[in-house]
């Protein structure tokens, strides 16, 4: 049957949203702004990649969210406050625009986009499974990121996805972390590592530590030293750092890190036997940041669209 019948069957909603506004940078990173059927908009990110075993490998970062409630300091989607979720269809929708706009495959996909997947696990879940069985694209090569929703790490270990869990860390301590992510008040560091080993235990799966340095805030070596005693407390899950320098966002109060400094705090996980990596952030002329680009074409409101829920 055609794609859109199979949809239909299993009773997901169809129908595509328009690409509102795109911009390219100089690496090929593409950022689509689309505008959805009641006209609120979100953001979908490709991002080419070097050959690799023979293949281009093409990401597609896709919101799961209008907005985030999350209100993550350094973050311009939390900025621009929280509307709704995303339907399982309009998830699914912004790899299908990323594979038309970039003239080739989707490889990859990383829910790393605008708003909390796991806040939205359902129609997150729903998607994975359509980007696995009708994309072509491995499990594997799926990311589902969070800063931490209590009581979710074990419903997402029970859906059994075999796709990646990325959690964003961001701070080695408590205090450091509710400073950044102010939900931390609500879910603790440690509370969200010991939920992080239950998963492991449950699913094998590694998890993979975000940690986006901010200069001067937490990208010192005694940072890099705490965080590594952190994992070592909790060290019943195998598990990878991947460091990203922050992505400058308009209105924060932050800055990027020096690439000494960055180098300095790899090479301290390094030594203390941290698996480790760096994450470029890609196109930083494209407004890459997530959010930046949806906030600067919303600063006036498109037309038709619906004020935004509380």
């Amino acid at each position: 049957k055609p794609l859109r019948e199979r949809l239909e069957a299993r009773g997901l909603r169809v129908g595509r949203s328009e690409v509102h506004h795109r911009v390219e940078a100089p690496d090929g990173t593409t950022k689509l702004l689309l505008r959805l059927g009641d006209g609120r908009v979100v953001e979908a990110v490709g991002i080419p990649a070097d050959r690799q075993e023979g293949r281009a490998r093409l990401t597609a970062c896709v919101s799961s969210q209008v907005g985030c409630a999350m209100a993550c300091a350094f973050c311009a989607t939390g900025k621009g406050g929280f509307s709704r979720n995303l339907a399982a269809h309009e998830i699914m929708d912004q790899a299908l625009h990323v594979q038309e706009a970039m003239g080739r495959r989707v490889t990859n996909v990383v829910f790393m986009g605008m708003g909390e997947p796991l806040a939205n696990l359902d129609a997150v879940a729903a998607a994975q499974r359509f980007m696995n069985r009708e994309m072509g694209i491995g499990a594997r090569n799926i990311t589902i990121s969070t800063v931490g929703v209590p009581n979710t790490l074990e419903r997402l270990a029970r859906l059994r996805l075999q796709s990646v869990l990325a959690v964003s860390l961001h701070a080695p301590n408590q205090e450091l972390r509710r400073r950044i992510v102010p939900t931390a008040a609500a879910y603790p560091l440690e509370a969200l590592l010991d939920d992080c080993q239950r998963y492991f235990r449950a699913t094998s799966r590694r998890v993979s530590f975000e940690y986006i340095l901010l200069g001067g805030l937490n990208d010192a070596k005694e940072h890099a030293r705490e965080l590594a005693g952190l994992l070592r407390r909790h060290r019943q899950m195998q598990s990878h750092v991947n460091l990203i320098p922050y992505n400058p966002v308009d209105g924060a109060d932050f800055q990027r890190p020096s690439r000494n400094r960055v180098r300095a705090f790899r090479d301290e996980l390094r030594a203390l036997g941290v698996p480790v990596s760096v994450r470029e952030p890609r196109g930083l002329e494209a407004a890459a940041a997530c959010g930046q680009l949806r906030n600067q074409h919303q600063k006036e409101p498109l037309p038709g669209e619906a004020s935004p829920a509380a």
